[in-house]
């Protein structure tokens, strides 16, 4: 019984540990999108683009903030076999859906002069901008992964989603350049 009381009150120690990180990482994101606001000028009729920029804003520093979190977290969990199959399956998953996104929003201009009014096709970009994301979690598990199957499964995960935004960037970089 002392040795349950034991277990629980470190358990409950690393998840505090990890859960006061992400506040951190939350808070630090939140500081660093207010002081963007309060240093840029506010014009007006840009306030969806604005919005969008501020939430990306939010969104990428809280990732970069989170990593010594989601570190933590990974290392704990080393040592449940069962976290680590599931969460490669996974991570194979989400991959698939960055490269049905991709393939969707390229075939897209393929097939029509302008992408076709479909759901997936206006969904797409989104998935797409959210793979570098996915790329930084599955290579921070992938390092963090106790055993081969589970840490290739990961990497190659991470190798994917990295692939569908670099091959969509430069396609959106190279769409910039035509006249």
């Amino acid at each position: 019984m002392a040795r349950l009381i034991e277990m629980f009150h470190t358990t409950g120690r690393k998840i505090a540990l990890v859960c006061a990180c992400y506040v951190l990482a939350t808070l630090l994101a939140t500081a660093v999108v207010a002081i963007h606001v309060a240093a840029t000028d506010h014009v007006q009729g840009e306030d969806g683009m604005r919005a969008f920029g501020e939430g990306f804003l939010f969104l990428a520093v809280l990732a970069l903030a989170s990593v010594p979190a989601t570190g933590a977290g990974l290392y704990f969990l080393r040592g449940v076999p069962r976290f680590w199959l599931v969460f490669g399956a996974l991570a194979l998953a989400i991959a698939a859906t960055g490269i049905a996104a991709a393939l969707t929003y390229l075939t897209s201009f393929a097939v029509h002069s302008s992408p076709a009014p479909s759901i997936w096709v206006s969904l797409s970009p989104l998935r797409i901008l959210v793979a570098p994301l996915f790329a930084l979690v599955f290579l921070l598990a992938g390092l963090f992964a106790p055993g081969r199957p589970a840490r290739i499964t990961l990497l190659t995960a991470c190798a994917v989603e990295a692939l569908v935004f670099g091959v969509v960037a430069l396609w959106w970089l190279g769409s910039f350049n035509v006249h």
